[in-house]
């Protein structure tokens, strides 16, 4: 497993529960984000390797 910090833009227009997948930069295995924006606009992200 990679491991590598990425950097995703997260657009809270999209709504307040979010889940998509993005490569990552250093070893483009798939990753599975969720996120959550909260009333306060705190974003809280989880992400997961997408097999």
């Amino acid at each position: 497993m990679c491991g590598s910090p990425n950097e995703s833009l997260v657009d809270p227009a999209l709504g307040a529960t979010q889940k998509f997948t993005e490569d990552c930069a250093v070893c483009c295995r798939p990753n599975l984000l969720r996120v959550t924006v909260d009333a306060d606009g705190d974003v809280l992200v989880t992400a997961e390797f997408d097999e």
